[in-house]
């Protein structure tokens, strides 16, 4: 039991992320740092704040595949393949959901949308690269906090579907 709640304190505090990976017995890794509002990319900073590859660390992006939101867990070394996410889902159309949706319904704030402990659990797609690294580094529901864990325990705890749909 103090484990979990030092994993918690480890961030400053639980979010819905680390709450869900706490209560799922997942074993993850913390990563707090200062977020700086000027810079142009939330998923770069993570991976310069912590000093590992684009590759292995992963934006959360929200979209609408034929009127239903998704999210697909990218690099941030890439981008989305809005078509090939699509696909994954059995889909037809894919487009970018409107920001404003995507925070009120994932109940995170843009630059710290998680994967993990939304407020309404929705469809998710992993991108198969991920497959290729022990850990990788999503966000744990805030700007300047990260979680690290495996590939497969992310899958495990969204039901995600892995596909490639990241571009280099």
């Amino acid at each position: 039991m103090a484990k979990k709640s030092k994993k918690q304190q480890a961030g400053s505090g639980g979010t819905p992320a680390t709450v869900a990976l706490t209560a799922a017995g997942v074993e993850f890794t913390v990563h707090a740092y200062e977020h700086d509002p000027s810079h142009p990319s939330y998923g770069e900073e993570a991976a310069e704040a912590m000093g590992v590859s684009p590759d292995r660390v992963f934006k959360t992006l929200v979209a609408d595949v034929d009127g239903a939101l998704v999210v697909a867990v990218v690099p941030v070394a890439g981008s989305l393949d809005l078509k090939s996410l699509a696909t994954a889902v059995g889909g037809k159309r894919a487009a970018m959901a409107d920001p404003t949706l995507a925070e009120r319904t994932t109940g995170y704030v843009r630059g710290g949308i998680s994967p993990l402990g939304q407020r309404k659990k929705l469809r998710t797609v992993l991108d198969a690269s991920a497959e290729s690294h022990e850990t990788i580094c999503v966000s744990a529901g805030r700007r300047g906090l990260e979680v690290e864990l495996t590939p497969k325990a992310l899958a495990t705890l969204t039901d995600a579907v892995v596909a490639p749909v990241g571009r280099t």
